[in-house]
Parts: structure tokens; sequence; C-alpha cells
């Protein structure tokens, strides 16, 4: 008896540990492209095997001619591979961060509304991984950025990061699965699309090859650091964190690293929305930098002042200032 192809025997292996290690619903968000249609089917196959539910949902974002018509083949062609249920989710996208940003957020709100019990599988692989790293590290924005996406995180399950995008298209044509090539995927006006067809390539024929590979095993390797790191810094959040406010003088005396997680812990948590890197600045300042200035003021009106030993959060309003109840430090 012949077994499947090596591609389609790679897709499968990639998911079976996923679906053997909970018997949690499985939906597959599916465009009906290449990784996700591979992803899709091989949940097909493994799921029944390992007494895992599995269905699936197509998002229909009406910003192309026609795609609720595609929207629906895709539905079909999900169905007949032995995914239930299937439903088509339409969304109305906004403006916010241009058309890609703005279709993703619509998108991943509608998934995450219809998951319910279920865990969300998406089709994200090796090749998607190097080049959320690339924009990360060419948008300074941060080790959680370059640290790339986790297989496992909420309702969101990426078991295909370890898999390459050729191999997916190699599965799919074994399988004689008909793919839908998005044509955004190849408009060069979006920056992921020119990393993807200009970048990588360039980079891979400067370093002699393997330049994803190496991109994705950073990204693993810092985020086993960084998930260390938020280990410590939640240990001296508990410590550090009282009714009152902040202890000012123990986490001043702590490294960077776990000071700056300690502070955005403890702003979240105090239902400050949005804390960008200069609020966290200017609020670390008031630990590392201390001078007797007074309130720095944060998203949603809010404000942190430093009083008594202690960073002190404020409601809305100037509010008092706080110098003659703390001590000075140089």
């Amino acid at each position: 008896m012949v077994g499947p192809s090596p591609a389609v025997a790679q897709l499968r292996s990639a998911v079976r540990p996923g679906l053997t290690r909970s018997a949690r619903p499985v939906l597959v968000a599916c465009s009906g492209g290449v990784d996700s249609l591979a992803l899709a089917a091989a949940v097909a196959f493994e799921a029944p095997r390992a007494g895992v539910p599995a269905g699936a949902v197509t998002v229909d974002h009406g910003l192309q001619a026609g795609s609720a018509e595609r929207a629906e083949a895709t539905a079909d062609l999900l169905r007949k591979l032995g995914l239930a249920p299937v439903d088509v989710l339409t969304v109305a996208v906004g403006t916010d961060g241009g058309p890609e940003a703005a279709a993703r957020t619509a998108r991943l709100s509608v998934l995450e509304a219809a998951a319910g019990e279920a865990r969300i599988a998406l089709g994200h692989t090796l090749d998607d991984q190097a080049e959320t790293v690339l924009l990360g590290l060419g948008r300074g924005s941060g080790p959680r950025s370059i640290a790339g996406m986790v297989e496992e995180r909420g309702v969101w399950w990426r078991p295909l990061l370890g898999v390459r995008r050729a191999t997916t298209r190699l599965a799919c044509a074994d399988q004689g699965l008909p793919v839908w090539d998005d044509p955004w995927n190849a408009d060069p006006a979006y920056t992921r699309v020119r990393l993807r067809a200009e970048a990588l390539p360039l980079l891979e024929e400067i370093l002699g090859g393997g330049v994803a590979p190496a991109l994705a095993r950073t990204a693993a390797q810092l985020r086993e650091d960084l998930d260390a790191l938020d280990g410590l810094a939640a240990a001296e959040h508990a410590r550090l964190v009282a009714p009152d406010g902040l202890d000012a003088r123990g986490t001043a005396d702590l490294p960077a690293a776990l000071r700056r997680r300690v502070l955005r812990a403890w702003l979240r948590d105090s239902g400050v929305p949005d804390v960008q890197a200069v609020h966290l600045h200017a609020v670390d300042a008031l630990l590392v930098g201390w001078h007797g200035q007074g309130r720095v003021d944060l998203p949603g009106g809010a404000g942190v002042v430093r009083a008594s030993g202690r960073l002190v959060l404020r409601p809305g309003g100037s509010g008092a200032n706080p110098r003659h109840h703390e001590e000075h430090r140089p």
C-alpha cells in the first residue's frame, strides 16, 4: 500500500502532536490559499484519528470582486475534506493602519469571537515566521516582535511554524487541492510582499542560503530568554506591588529588563490602556532619573506620581504635585 507523499506526511506530522495532546475542538481558519488549505487537509486527516472534533471557518473580507462566491467555494471544499461544521464569516474592514492591517484586525476579531471552546488553527509557516522577525528588526519594535509567533497561545494554534511554504504548496499539489492565490500576496505595495519577494531572496544569495530557518531559530531562542525574563519579572512584581502602589526603590534596583517588565505589568493591571515605549520610559524616569519631577500623564487620562517611596497611579486630572512627600534622590 502506497503511503502519502513526503510533503503530505510532513504536514500530517506537524499537526499530529497538537491534536493528540489536547481533546479541545479545532477550527481551521482557511482562506483557500496554499498554507491554510494544506493545514486544513492535514487536520481533516489526523483529527478523527486523535478523536478531536475539527471544523473550519473562512472569512469573506468583501474587499475583492467575487469574494463571497470564492468564500463559499472554499467552504464547500473544506466540507468535502471532511471538516464539520464549516462556516463563512463576513467582516466589515476598517481603515486603521492601512488595508492589510485593517483586514487582519477584522479577521482575527471575528475568528476569536467564533472560537467558543475551540482552538483556531492558523496556517503560518516557517517563512511567515522569518518575515515577521525581519519586520520586527526593521521597525525596532522590541524583542517580543523579533521573537515572532508562538505555536499556541490562547485560542490560536500555529502548528506549521516549522514547515516551509514550498512544502505546503507541494502537499496541495500532491493531493490535487485547488489553491487560490490571493493577488494581494504578490502586490509589492505591501511591505511583507517585498520582504518575501526581494529581501529574503537577496539575503539567501548573499549569505549562502538557510536564512529563513536561521531567523526562525533566532526567534525560538529569543522567545526562551524572554519567557525566562517574564517569569522573573512576575515574581518581582508580586514582591514589589502593594495596594498603595509600587515600591519605587526596590523596583529601581532591578536590572532594566526586569524593571520595565514590572512597570508594564503594574500599569496594565491598574487598567492603563495601550502603554507605549514613550510612556514606559517616562514612568521609568521616576525610578532611575528621579529629581523631584511631577506627574507623568498616561493614555486614558490617568497619571503616575512618586510619593512616599512609591509610584502611585492617580485618576484623570492634573493631580497634586507630590514633591513635598518624596525623598530626593539624584
